[in-house]
């Protein structure tokens, strides 16, 4: 038998969680976005307040910790939606048996071992923030105790579960206002809004499909609503974002370069949505889910980071 640390062994369990996150995680896509909001979580909430710099230390907690959590919540899918892996997806890695879901459970558990201890370090108050997010977090993993309920209606289940974001973006902006030992600015509740509807983009954007590219047991919005109706969705919740990004940037008079990028964004979502209604190409479900990523790390980055260029260029 090969001992724990046989260099074939480790090289064969690193390539299990090469493929595991190339797979269900994969970084180098979601890094940026999640880089994106972590930043202009902080920048928004420092921007408000008149703050002139960000600690780079916090920056890092609150990129690192955001990263755990996102990863955390793809754990918390994995154990949640095991048994319908396993009839209607058994190619994903924990059906297949390329990680199990014990290896996930270690791995959620270290990285908010993590989490906890960059938080006390950084400021012992962010704790209660970090764990007010684990509290909902595994909620959402019992689904709320209503599964039954919540299956049977797709936009409670949509709404309930979004609710994670502007949560955790507590712990976010905190790292800038509770770390500077302030009270939370005013209007930052226009960028925790922003944030909800944000997901909502990508949570409708990843599960439109033309009909060709549908599964069995994966209730897409597409199927459930069908593709009109899961587009306009997705059209309205990206207004929506929209309006509420625009209230926030108001209050740092950015209105006007954040909404030609609104302007210009829309009518290319129009346009897409336009096409894939008349002509559902296999793959062109993929477009949408890309346009989604685009258009959610535009709205961070201009919501809360561009300000910061303008600001600094003028000086």
């Amino acid at each position: 038998m090969r001992s724990f640390l046989d260099p074939v062994e480790r090289h064969g369990m690193s390539h299990r969680w090469w493929i595991y996150f190339q797979e269900r995680f994969p970084i180098f896509a979601h890094g940026p976005l999640i880089l994106a909001f972590s930043l202009s979580a902080m920048g928004y909430s420092a921007l408000l307040r008149g703050a002139n710099n960000l600690r780079p230390d916090a920056a890092g907690i609150a990129f690192v910790t955001a990263l755990f959590f996102f990863l955390q919540l793809r754990i918390a899918d994995e154990f949640k939606d095991a048994e319908e892996d396993a009839r209607y997806r058994p190619y994903r890695p924990v059906p297949r048996g390329l990680i199990t879901l014990c290896e996930l459970g270690w791995l959620a558990a270290g990285t908010a071992a993590l989490q906890l201890a960059g938080s006390l370090w950084l400021q012992p108050p962010l704790v209660l923030l970090l764990i007010a997010a684990w509290g909902y977090l595994v909620l959402m993993s019992k689904e709320f105790f209503l599964r039954s309920w919540l299956k049977q209606r797709p936009l409670a289940y949509m709404l309930s579960h979004m609710l994670i974001l502007p949560i955790f973006d507590g712990y976010a902006t905190a790292c800038d206002w509770l770390v500077a030992r302030v009270a939370p600015p005013a209007g930052l509740e226009w960028f925790l809004a922003a944030s909800y509807f944000n997901g909502m983009v990508i949570e409708i954007g990843r599960k439109i499909r033309a009909p060709a590219d549908e599964e069995e047991g994966v209730e897409t919005y597409s199927f459930l609503w069908g593709r009109s109706a899961a587009l306009a969705a997705w059209l309205l919740v990206m207004f929506l974002s929209a309006c509420c990004a625009l209230q926030g940037a108001a209050l740092l008079r950015f209105v006007k370069p954040l909404s030609v990028f609104f302007a210009c964004m829309l009518l290319s979502a129009i346009t897409l949505a336009c096409a894939f209604v008349h002509a559902p190409r296999p793959g062109r479900g993929w477009q949408v889910e890309v346009f989604s990523g685009i258009w959610t790390i535009g709205l961070y980055l201009g919501l809360g980071i561009a300000p910061w260029i303008v600001h600094f260029a003028r000086f």
